[in-house]
């Protein structure tokens, strides 16, 4: 209401459905409406920028499933530069300006990803090799028995610069006389980096390219130490003398406090795993705590934290320094140097890196004075990180860590417990009141967190720990409070010799920590399989949690539709029917009662990932009950549900019977050029396709193949070609290229 010359004037906002029916031109027009009003806030609370940080991902994964061949780096960077160089001609257009700006920060990230598979390029071996080896040993990680060595390789075999990687990953079960910078001479039985179980699966030769690895495999026999002629690079020689140093520390911290308490508090200080037995590995994962033992954001904001806390507390206590320096950003540049010198130490892991970028980041915005905890830093880390390692997007642990962290700041004004913190009157009720803060604080963040992660996680793992929450709880604060802070305190004190008492009682939290975990894992149900689900369900959930966590208006209902368009597509995968080994040495078949039955000798790590895949529970050593494959010395048989007869041919002399009778033949061999089977999966077919999967059930099965590209990536050894034999009276082939040339359209 307001006047005007002594008149009344009301003011109404105008009627959105004059004829009082909503069309749908109404409809749109309010939504529109509500868009650009939203659009509105979000540049008025500067909310616009996160959406840079996506838009440099999207590039990325453009670059990693769309690209068919070796992209140019100026391709790129120009397409950047005539999107950027636009910007200038379109401030009074906001929209345009805005899609613009996108588009260039896009290409950017595709060139950082052109960049990165540059800079890491190497030789990949192309077969398996028993050969000598001669290398320098780069790092070592004890284990059970033995110990896995990243060896810098000086020659193997008579292989040329061009056909010798560069590093290797081997596993020696005797290496105590071995130490990081040592040159050893060993007889080495190398294989290409395995590629994905199955399709949409891990893919360890992609990690192993970017990590520079080009072969894996195991040394046998005598490993010689061989004295050294010329010195050591420099970079490697303080990488062996930190890998050295962590060994050190590892084994003393094991000897401490003893058993798989001691295995575990060396692994939250040093980064070290390999003494961790596999059954403590089982128990954390059921407990939904194994996020604590790998190095990662958890440690990293913790030992910044403690840090912190120390030395500004410490300045705190002389009143003419707290009076005379900024002792809060003293404290947070103190910090940024010990969690730097902290992630060098722990080796520089990938998950480590990621999570010291986003700390630097909030630690640099307290030195500025400006908001530590804010979506635009958590933004501004993620573009560092990926630029750093692009690759680093396809994986669980960026994924999951940038989730978490974006759903605790978006929720941040929901987790403060302001509630619990109102003065009381009585003494009594005010420790109840920060106690219940505590509390409930920790449990909102751990729900917020599980939630954020959840889509990724599963994807990734097909597994979910319902009594995680529950494990985060109990457990959390004893890391918070008494493990981390001894790490620090014991790293501190370990220059002096005087750390073993520290050690001592970070062992008592870590026994407590697993005490719990083991509680917890005997819970029924406390690991729960699911089926695999695609990656279109994948970017559907992403997508929700983006307009969940970074609008701040009422756009964040846009999150609706693609949430529950992902539950449904989660919830409801189409799962294969067939798998056959990227190897050809075994396959997984459904049989008549629903569930996979084994042809053949697949490795058990990857008939454990079909069975996940599958949401089978079962293990690779207890497969029981269900139809029973007919093998012999010479191959497997099998009859799907569907009724077609599967056959896995290990001899060549089964290849008669078999070519005449199979529907779907898999054989690790070429088959003769006469043969009849349908459907041929051979050694030509998987040495261009790699693992295969095979929905069954209709008249024409679909293939689904590691390799979707008929074009190498960088980091997939190139097989020997081979020239398929034909027939000449039939001019039949006994190579099939591809999906749509191995007679599906017979397969009935």
């Amino acid at each position: 209401m307001a006047r005007n010359g002594g008149r009344a004037l009301r003011v109404t906002r105008p009627a959105l459905f004059a004829d009082r029916v909503p069309t749908p031109s109404h409809l749109l027009a309010l939504a529109a409406g509500e868009f650009r009003l939203g659009l509105d806030r979000e540049g008025e609370q500067r909310r616009l920028f996160p959406w840079l940080a996506v838009a440099f991902g999207i590039g990325i994964l453009v670059y990693f499933t769309g690209t068919d061949g070796t992209p140019t780096l100026a391709a790129p960077l120009v397409a950047a530069g005539f999107c950027l160089g636009l910007t200038p001609l379109l401030q009074a257009r906001p929209a345009w300006l805005a899609l613009v700006l996108g588009l260039g920060t896009a290409f950017l990230g595709f060139a950082a990803c052109v960049w990165r598979v540059n800079s890491v390029a190497g030789p990949i071996l192309a077969r398996t090799m028993i050969a000598p080896l001669v290398g320098v040993v780069e790092g070592l990680e004890e284990r059970e028995g033995g110990a896995r060595l990243i060896v810098r390789v000086e020659s193997f075999d008579d292989l040329t610069a061009a056909a010798q990687p560069r590093r290797v990953r081997v596993s020696y079960k005797a290496a105590q006389s071995v130490r990081p910078g040592d040159t050893i001479r060993a007889t080495a039985r190398l294989l290409p980096p395995p590629q994905a179980a199955r399709p949409g699966g891990y893919d360890f030769a992609r990690d192993a390219y970017f990590r520079g690895i080009g072969a894996v495999g195991s040394l046998s026999g005598k490993v010689e130490i061989a004295p050294r002629t010329i010195p050591l690079p420099f970079a490697l020689e303080m990488a062996a003398s930190i890998d050295e140093a962590r060994n050190h520390l590892t084994r003393r911290i094991a000897d401490a406090i003893g058993g798989q308490a001691g295995a575990v508090a060396a692994a939250l200080v040093t980064g070290k795993r390999g003494l961790i037995t596999e059954e403590t590995n089982r128990v954390l994962r059921a407990a939904g705590i194994y996020h604590v033992v790998s190095i990662s954001g958890l440690h990293m904001v913790l030992a910044a934290g403690v840090v912190f806390w120390l030395v500004r507390a410490g300045l705190a206590l002389v009143p003419i320094l707290a009076l005379a320096l900024p002792i809060k950003k003293i404290a947070a540049g103190t910090a940024m140097v010990g969690v730097t010198a902290y992630c060098a130490f722990s080796g520089w892991d990938v998950a480590a890196e990621r999570a010291l970028i986003m700390t630097l980041v909030m630690l640099g915005a307290v030195l500025v004075d400006r908001p530590a905890l804010s979506m635009r830093n958590l933004a501004l880390a993620a573009i560092l990180a990926l630029t750093r390692e692009p690759e680093a997007l396809l994986g669980p642990s960026f994924q999951m860590s940038f989730a978490a962290v974006a759903g605790l700041i978006a929720c941040a004004p929901l987790l403060d417990g302001a509630s619990f913190r109102r003065e009381r009157d009585s003494v009594l009720l005010r420790v109840i009141s920060r106690c219940l803060a505590v509390g409930v604080g920790t449990l909102a963040t751990t729900l917020v967190a599980q939630i954020a992660t959840a889509p990724f996680a599963t994807y990734h793992f097909q597994t979910i720990q319902p009594f995680g929450l529950i494990g985060n709880a109990l457990t959390l604060p004893l890391v918070s409070l008494a493990v981390m802070p001894a790490a620090v305190l014991g790293m501190i004190a370990y220059p002096f010799a005087l750390d073993r008492p520290v050690w001592w009682v970070m062992g008592l939290a870590v026994r407590g920590m697993l005490d719990i975990s083991e509680w917890i894992a005997g819970f029924g149900q406390s690991t729960i399989v699911l089926p695999a689900f695609g990656a279109g369900a994948l970017v559907l959930l992403a997508l929700a949690l983006l307009l969940l966590t970074l609008p701040v208006s009422r756009l964040r209902g846009l999150a609706i539709l693609p949430a529950a368009l992902g539950l449904v597509a989660a919830a409801t995968p189409a799962r294969f029917d067939l798998y056959i080994d990227r190897d050809g040495a075994g396959a997984a078949i459904r049989g008549t009662d629903g569930r996979l039955a084994v042809l053949g000798r697949p490795p058990t790590f990857v008939l454990e990932q079909w069975l996940k895949a599958d949401g089978d529970a079962r293990s690779a050593a207890s497969l029981t009950g269900g139809p029973k494959p007919r093998c012999d010395r010479l191959g497997c048989t099998m009859t799907t549900f569907d009724g077609r007869t599967v056959a896995l041919v290990l001899d060549k002399r089964a290849f008669e019977e078999d070519c005449a009778r199979a529907d779907i033949l898999i054989s690790r061999l070429r088959p003769p050029p006469n043969c009849r089977a349908p459907l041929r999966i051979d050694k030509n077919y998987l040495e261009t396709h790699g693992a295969t999967a095979i929905r069954l059930g209709a008249p024409h099965p679909e293939i689904v193949t590691a390799r979707s590209s008929q074009t190498p990536q960088p980091w997939q050894a190139r097989p020997v070609a081979v020239v398929p034999e034909t027939n000449p009276a039939s001019g039949e082939t006994g190579l099939a290229a591809d999906p749509g040339a191995t007679g599906m359209d017979s397969l009935q």
